[in-house]
């Protein structure tokens, strides 16, 4: 059975020999989660939608460059976060928060269901949120990219520490200390819980 991993590399391949539908087909795949890196730095959908374009663009172009040493993702990741965060200097703007915490499965991560139904539960779930995303606003740029890398996108240790350019190790000790300073706020603000675990 190919990989996903694997499927990619041949598509990559057929495209570095001139094969544009197999890039094509790599756009298709992976347009909505670039489309979905690039709003976590963008909130304007036409903005969006440029830079989302621009980073394929920018990946067609270096593509004869791609080895295969890391994951196609990972590479077309780096690349299109680099084409946002470029955008924004441009613009002489900042980027908005990495992350929206109402992401379902980081939500599970504190045993509450957007849609458990009592008021109180929902409320609950409401101020969770709230201070979640504060506690990721105010983590410093780098703890925040690791834990967003890692609890929103899915990305291994391996994957991370590519994308963010330095060891597995300071890779989990970003993430340990993110998750420590998201608990800490929880507790502060909330009392008790389980923390983003």
């Amino acid at each position: 059975m190919v990989t996903a991993s694997e499927a990619d590399q041949k598509l990559v391949q057929r495209a570095q020999r001139g094969d544009l539908r197999a890039f094509d087909l790599l756009v298709l795949k992976y347009q909505g989660r670039i489309s979905a890196l690039v709003s976590r730095y963008i909130s304007d959908p036409g903005e969006v939608e440029d830079v989302t374009q621009e980073a394929f663009i920018k990946a067609y172009r270096a593509l004869e460059r791609f080895r295969g040493d890391s994951a196609f993702y990972t590479w077309l990741y780096r690349i299109a976060a680099n084409a946002a965060k470029n955008y924004l200097v441009a613009k002489g703007r900042r980027p908005r928060s990495d992350a929206s915490i109402e992401d379902a499965e980081a939500f599970d991560e504190f045993g509450l269901s957007s849609d458990s139904g009592s008021p109180e539960a929902i409320a609950m779930g409401d101020e969770l949120v709230s201070v979640v995303d504060a506690a990721m606003q105010a983590l410093p740029e780098e703890l925040r990219a690791a834990l967003t890398l890692r609890e929103l996108e899915g990305l291994s240790y391996d994957e991370i520490a590519e994308v963010l350019g330095c060891p597995v190790g300071t890779v989990r000790s970003r993430i340990f200390r993110a998750r420590e300073a998201i608990d800490e706020r929880v507790r502060e603000q909330i009392g008790g819980g389980s923390g983003f675990r």
